[in-house]
Order: C-alpha cells, then structure tokens, then sequence
C-alpha cells in the first residue's frame, strides 16, 4: 500500500512537474531533461508512469477536467457561463490549466492531432444547455448542440487572442463583452435580466477559494 501511495505521489509530482515546462517552453521546446530537473525523479521513474513525452503531454491535457467548476445559481445557462468564467478566472494561477489549454492549442506537433478534450468540453456545455432548453431557459429553436459548438470555439478564439496580445491580463473582460454580445441570441428575454455575464459570485468565490467547488473530474456533470 505505502508503495502504491508513492508511485501515486511520483506519477502526479511528473504531471505538475511537466506542465510548468510546457507552460513555459511549449511541447516542442520542452525536454525530459528539463522535466525530470524539475520534477526531481529518475529518468527510470518517469518512464515507469509514461512511455514517451507525448504521452506525458496527454496526461497534462486531460488534467482540464479538473478545473472545471460547476455553479448552481438556479439558471443552467449562468452554469455555462460560469464554466467558461471558471476557467478564464483560474488561469493566472493554475499551471496545469494553463499547460493543459497551450498543449491542446498545439497539439498538431504532437503528431497525430486529437479533438478529445475539444469534444469534452463541448460536450459538458452541450449537457448543461440541454437542462436549460428543458427547463425554458434558452430561445424557440436555438439548439444545444450548436450552442455548445459555438461557445467552445468562440472561448478558444478569445482566450488565445487574449493570451497573444496581453498574457490573458483582459481575458475576464473580453469574456464578459463576449457573453453580453452573444446571450440575447441564446436565451428567452425573461431570462436575460437573471444572468450575470461577468460569472456569478459563486464562480467567483470557486476560483478565490473561499466556496466549496463542484469538479467534473473524469466524468461529464
């Protein structure tokens, strides 16, 4: 048991580790080397947990289920944007994020490109979109599933515009704009008045730490 708890311990200390390298470098520019000096293990250790630097990567990627933060204000629409604020908000302060959004982003160096976490993402807007269509929330005839697309994509455009031009410093505010442009196409105008396109302060309070968030992890809410 103690050695399981310690592979366990190593395993996640070489994801921490690796994601500040390719956070900082990039997948190309990374190196084991870098990662192992920075994880502090053996190259025997690494390689024990991952077989190449690509699936290393991988690992890194998939940790974005982890930052997903889910409100629940009574609107499954302000859940959708709370997601996006969610993780807007968390970027100045969460590596693995940040590593596992830049490796998706770039991810055509990693060979055969892979839509996996795309997919995940606009699936769990998608689920919460279904919940407000049913619940009246959203406009006669607007469809989940091409919300969800259009969210998704629109939040990747503007975080690596964001991300290019100023480091993301404007990313809460673009979002903002963002939502406040593209909610009165969405919802019913009952619902407009009730969000808050700028993230609930429940969101707010998930990412300072100061409220119990409700995390994804491995499985769509």
């Amino acid at each position: 048991m103690a050695t399981q708890q310690r592979a366990l311990r190593t395993r996640r200390r070489v994801i921490e580790a690796a994601a500040a390298v390719f956070d900082e470098h990039g997948y190309a520019s990374a190196s084991i080397t870098d990662i192992l000096r920075a994880a502090g293990v053996t190259k025997g250790a690494l390689y024990f947990h991952f077989d190449s630097k690509e699936a290393l990567a991988r690992s890194v990627m998939a940790e974005q289920r982890r930052s997903v933060m889910l409100t629940n204000t009574g609107l499954h629409a302000q859940t959708v944007i709370d997601i996006t604020h969610g993780v807007a908000r968390s970027f100045a302060t969460n590596t693995l994020l940040r590593a596992g959004v830049r490796l998706t982003v770039e991810q055509g160096v990693l060979g055969e490109s892979d839509p996996g976490m795309y997919h995940w993402w606009t699936e769990l807007c998608r689920s919460q979109l279904m919940l407000a269509k049913d619940h009246g929330e959203l406009r006669p005839g607007a469809s989940p599933e091409d919300l969800a697309y259009m969210i998704i994509g629109s939040f990747t455009g503007v975080q690596l515009l964001s991300a290019v031009a100023c480091d993301r410093a404007d990313l809460v505010e673009r979002l903002t704009t963002w939502w406040r442009v593209a909610l009165p196409g969405m919802v019913q105008e009952s619902v407009l008045p009730r969000l808050r396109p700028h993230g609930s302060a429940d969101v707010i309070a998930m990412v300072n730490g100061t409220s119990a968030s409700h995390c994804c992890g491995d499985a769509l809410c």
